[in-house]
């Protein structure tokens, strides 16, 4: 028998694997919390596959891992659980330290323990750790990493570098420079992993995710992303606001391709050495995205309030060539598309 245990496998991501998952393998247990930000009611999730074991569990608590390993020996661990939100981690960085990092520490600690060596951990990263990431001079094509844009500077509405032009992100090329607490935790959970796997012989996978949305979003979390949000206004007949000068802009990647990505990480029997970048490739300004969504429902046009979230980052576009190359794998679903696909199951859900 194959085994994969999924961390946070009733989330939005856990849901969207779960299937595929379970025709792959000959057991999935999902290990999740139902943490009440994400799950409202606290019970399994209908999106989850019937064939997955859910293990109410904490990945923090280290007895936790061992009532789990008690009863499953995982060949693959998809590692899903974390503590999201860029604006969120600035007020409450223990709790993503906690989960992000010690929750980590936990699992590998687990591992060690009951000599427990899976084949793979394949875990889930963040466009984050970029922070501002790489900018080119428009002049000369040379390239400096100008670092975090300050309070000073964005209450200035000072938006951009002068002179630079942002970078598309690859792990190949572009180093982290994490401008938040989120994108800090998510790059030591990088660390923590693949030094773990080199030194036990276990093959580490590593993803980027940008900014992922789509059908199965929890409508209830406020840090869930920008999408739903925007369309919560819009479905209210108001204009949408939009922070700066409407010009951030953001890589939105469909759910269903993140997972076939996923899904695909977990056939690969050696480490990656550079991590995968997750995306659709192409960048969406935040006017456009709210445009789209104004017209989706009749509301009238966005308008930009020169409002800012420190932190934040100015663009995040993935270069996905080297993740189509190694798993096989391309985006399909086209961000205007894929927005429309989210808004059809929003105005259809009980959660709304």
């Amino acid at each position: 028998m194959t085994t994969c245990v999924v961390t946070g496998g009733a989330g939005f991501i856990g849901c969207a694997l779960s299937t595929a998952l379970a025709d792959r393998f000959d057991r999935v247990v999902a290990l999740d919390n139902l943490h009440p930000q994400v799950h409202e009611d606290q019970v399994r999730p209908p999106g989850l596959d019937q064939r997955v074991e859910l293990f109410r569990a904490d990945v923090t608590v280290a007895s936790d891992w061992e009532r789990l390993l008690d009863h499953v020996t995982p060949d693959v661990i998809v590692h899903l659980a974390a503590e999201t939100g860029t604006a969120q981690s600035l007020t409450e960085a223990s709790r993503h330290g906690l989960v992000n990092v010690v929750g980590t520490t936990r699992m590998l600690d687990a591992l060690a323990t009951r000599g427990v060596r899976p084949r793979s951990i394949v875990l889930t990263s963040s466009r984050a750790v970029y922070g501002e990431g790489a900018w080119r001079d428009r002049r000369t094509g040379g390239i400096s990493y100008p670092g975090q844009r300050s309070h000073a500077m964005l209450t200035s509405g000072q938006w951009e570098f002068p002179g630079l032009e942002p970078v598309p992100h690859s792990s190949r090329t572009v180093r982290p420079a994490p401008s938040s607490i989120y994108g800090s935790t998510k790059l030591c959970q990088e660390n923590l992993v693949a030094a773990w796997c080199q030194s036990m012989g276990v093959a580490s996978v590593l993803f980027r995710l940008q900014n992922v949305y789509g059908p199965g979003q929890s409508l209830s979390n406020p840090y869930t992303g920008i999408v739903p949000l925007f369309a919560r206004i819009a479905k209210a007949g108001k204009s949408i606001p939009v922070y700066e000068d409407g010009e951030i802009v953001r890589d939105f990647v469909f759910i269903d391709d993140v997972a076939s990505a996923i899904v695909a990480g977990t056939g690969l029997d050696s480490s990656t050495a550079d991590p995968f970048d997750i995306g659709s490739g192409s960048g969406t300004s935040i006017m456009q995205l709210a445009t789209w969504i104004a017209a989706r429902y009749g509301a009238p046009a966005p308008h930009v309030t020169g409002e800012f979230r420190d932190g934040d980052v100015r663009s995040g576009v993935a270069d996905i060539e080297a993740a189509q190359a190694a798993l096989a794998w391309r985006p399909a679903v086209p961000v205007e598309r894929g927005i429309g696909l989210l808004c059809d199951w929003i105005d259809g859900s009980e959660q709304y």
